[in-house]
């Protein structure tokens, strides 16, 4: 499995925040799509093209994004068809995108999400398991939907 992240210039502190606890503290394969600096704008949804073109390529692999808020990032990359993108502020929405809408990429606020609680949402994202079952069913009507735009 490989993780695909990037960032716009208001994520890029906190993604070199995240590559660090995927990679040192949870051994993850990752992959920095961008940006990567801060000082110099850039547009988001380009980033959450690339990871999400990355994350669709593999059913094994996840994608992270971060912006300001994680809303931008959200829409653009769900309109890649294959990406599940989740905008999760709690380690509780976080495990519940997996188990429930088998969310291939999560996308955090870098404003909204508070610090000491970035290593338990990634890692509640991280250990959750697609459960199936009534959800399965809901996410095929998604893939439905998909399928017809």
């Amino acid at each position: 499995m490989k993780i695909f992240i990037g960032a716009d210039h208001r994520g890029y502190k906190l993604k070199k925040e995240i590559i660090k606890f995927l990679v040192s503290k949870l051994g993850q394969k990752v992959v920095d799509l961008g940006i990567y600096q801060d000082r110099v704008t850039c547009d988001y949804p380009k980033i959450a093209y690339k990871v999400g073109k990355e994350v669709v390529k593999s059913k094994n692999n996840l994608g992270v994004l971060v912006c300001m808020t994680g809303i931008g990032q959200s829409i653009a990359a769900n309109k890649i068809r294959g990406v599940y993108a989740a905008l999760c502020y709690t380690k509780k929405a976080a495990a519940f995108a997996r188990q429930h809408n088998n969310a291939n990429v999560l996308v955090l606020g870098a404003r909204f999400v508070k610090r000491k609680e970035i290593s338990k949402i990634i890692k509640a994202w991280l250990d959750a398991r697609f459960e199936g079952g009534r959800h399965l069913r809901r996410v095929n009507q998604i893939k439905e939907i998909e399928k017809g735009n």
